[in-house]
């Protein structure tokens, strides 16, 4: 029988639009993606998800059931995914699986976050060793436990003398910063909101999911005075390590933001790209005056929001991660396959300076089929 080589990474983000599946090889010197698999949620599901981002009625029965039922449709995505690679749950070594975040709470006196699609479930359904529950033990030495992907993102992207920033944008945007003087430290932290918003207020005044290329928002104007109060929150003034996630940035933080203003649907989703931009490059300006800036993740394809955060960028190049063959929509998905690889090998998976933990730790619970 032949030796299991590959890892599977497995990401639902906040956006909550589907699963991301990378299958990775390790036995190399940098990590290689070998396949990726997209499988969408039904409608059903993803309103589901999305329903528990806020405080609700009867929440622990919905969470979950939906823990249940989210651990099912995994392990249904693996085996599709495995089907059409021709391989056997033999030939995978683990899963790293992160999860669907459904609550994030860093800042409380007692912090916690919850992801949901039960490890258990998905590694007795697939036959798989699934590695999960990664954020948990960061948060238990004092970090934030999020984001993961920096140290990730410092294994992949080669070595520069010049300041590199890993920009992923989803529900919410989070960067890396690589800094070219390696005398510097290592940083990542959730910028604030990337689609999230953007999506939701799209979705209140279309069919359909998302602002296609930014086209909708680039009709529109951008309006200063929201902008300046929608950039107003905490958030944006809290210095690093932070994180975020749905449950800040939601339908009522805009609702109560919109109150005093009467404008054109469009001129608010303008105004919305514009505070996504804004909020990633202030942040990259106050650690660096240049550099190159890699974008992955959903928002690099609206070329609107790109081109804003280009107009704030000068003195950066600013490109896709897949300029270095490093495909920016398995990205997220690689990292956690990385995870599952760094909790084998005993490599630290956070970054103390990122998360704000007390020291550097191997990340993740093992579950047996």
């Amino acid at each position: 029988m032949s030796q299991a080589k590959f890892y599977i990474g497995l990401m639902s983000g906040t956006s909550a639009d589907g699963i991301d599946l990378a299958l990775v090889d390790f036995s190399h010197q940098s990590p290689r993606l070998v396949a990726k698999y997209y499988q969408p949620y039904r409608q059903d599901i993803r309103e589901q998800i999305m329903a528990l981002y806020v405080p609700g009625s009867n929440e622990i029965d919905r969470a979950f059931a939906l823990d249940v039922s989210l651990g099912q449709i995994f392990a249904d995505a693996v085996a599709a995914f495995l089907s059409r690679e021709k391989l056997t749950p033999e030939d995978i070594i683990a899963i790293g699986n992160h999860g669907q975040t459904i609550r994030h709470r860093p800042g409380l006196k007692a912090p916690f976050t919850l992801q949901i699609g039960c490890s258990q479930i998905l590694a007795t359904l697939t036959g798989i060793r699934v590695i999960g529950q990664f954020r948990h033990k960061d948060m238990a030495l004092g970090g934030q436990g999020a984001p993961l992907v920096p140290a990730f993102h410092q294994a992949l992207f080669p070595s520069s003398t010049q300041d590199i920033f890993v920009v992923n944008i989803g529900g919410i945007a989070n960067i890396t910063y690589l800094p070219g003087n390696k005398d510097k430290t290592l940083l990542g932290f959730d910028t604030g909101p990337g689609n999230a918003l953007l999506d939701s207020w799209y979705q209140q005044h279309h069919q359909g999911r998302y602002d296609d290329d930014g086209q909708w928002g680039a009709s529109g104007e951008i309006n200063e005075k929201l902008l300046t109060a929608l950039l107003d929150d905490d958030y944006f003034q809290k210095p690093a390590p932070k994180s975020t996630g749905r449950e800040h940035f939601h339908h009522d933080w805009l609702a109560q933001k919109l109150a005093s203003f009467e404008l054109n649907a469009s001129d608010i989703q303008a105004s919305l790209t514009a505070l996504t931009a804004h909020s990633i490059a202030q942040e990259i300006k106050a650690l660096s005056q240049s550099g190159t800036v890699y974008l992955c993740g959903g928002g690099c394809q609206n070329s609107y929001l790109t081109t804003l955060l280009s107009a704030r960028l000068t003195g950066f190049t600013l490109a896709q991660s897949d300029t270095l063959n490093i495909d920016s929509d398995a990205l997220e998905a690689m990292a956690f396959a990385w995870l599952a690889f760094a909790f084998d090998k005993k490599i630290p998976g956070n970054v103390p300076a990122v998360t704000g933990a007390s020291r550097a730790c191997v990340l993740g619970q093992v579950f047996e089929p």
